[in-house]
């Protein structure tokens, strides 16, 4: 796998139907679809049942959505860093705001990813816990606000403060680590104004994966991208 391209769309398929066996083989297509015509980097997170399937038949990056900070034991109903990097998978979401872990956990799950190979995209859901998590050296920190998560109102246009403070203060803490916009993003203005704000990229799910033309609103979010980058 190449180094990602940054700015970046992920696209977090949850626990949704929509993007549930065949349909998320379906929906990591239209992903793969799209960034050939465009060039934008998308990166996908089936759940963990779906991750092999995709990983083998997309040549685009496929994330985990969580891992735990474990190494291979007795660790029943777990998920192991090295079965998610067998899979095919090139990283890894970590303590999002549906799957929180303890600041401890969080350092020790983004150790175990490194260990193994794995990328790791850590969720804040606010400005101290991403300059907190900062210190530990992931390879970028999604902020999502919880409270705008699915609501369709976007954390950059809404409240652009956070993704501002956020990313200069990340910056400040660890120069190395990217920063990505989540929650609430559903349009390509959205997507425009987290890239504006400084961001490296954006973290979604429902506005692709519950749409009913999931190809549409990603060329558009694309094409913003695009947009945004050419400033």
């Amino acid at each position: 796998m190449l180094p990602i391209k940054l700015p970046a769309i992920i696209i977090n398929f949850k626990t949704y139907a929509e993007a549930t066996g065949e349909r998320a083989l379906m929906l990591a297509q239209i992903a793969e679809k799209v960034h050939s015509q465009t060039g934008v980097e998308i990166i996908v997170c089936p759940q963990l049942t779906d991750l092999r399937l995709i990983a083998e038949s997309v040549e685009i990056p496929v994330f985990a959505q969580h891992l735990d900070p474990i190494k291979p034991g007795s660790h029943t109903g777990h998920i192991l860093p090295e079965a998610v990097k067998e899979a095919g998978a090139v990283g890894t979401l970590i303590n999002h705001s549906e799957r929180r872990m303890l600041i401890s956990d969080v350092d020790l799950a983004i150790r175990r990813a490194e260990e193994v190979g794995l990328l790791s995209l850590a969720c804040s859901n606010n400005v101290n816990v991403a300059s907190a998590i900062a210190q530990l050296s992931p390879w970028a920190i999604a902020i999502e606000p919880p409270e705008l998560i699915g609501t369709g109102r976007a954390v950059s246009k809404v409240e652009p403060e956070v993704v501002s403070r956020s990313v200069a203060l990340i910056k400040k803490i660890n120069s190395n680590v990217h920063v990505l916009c989540g929650a609430g993003i559903t349009c390509g203005e959205d997507v425009e104004a987290a890239i504006n704000l400084g961001a490296d990229g954006v973290l979604l799910a429902s506005a692709v994966v519950k749409a009913r033309d999931p190809e549409k609103v990603l060329m558009e979010l694309a094409e913003a991208v695009l947009k945004a980058t050419q400033h």
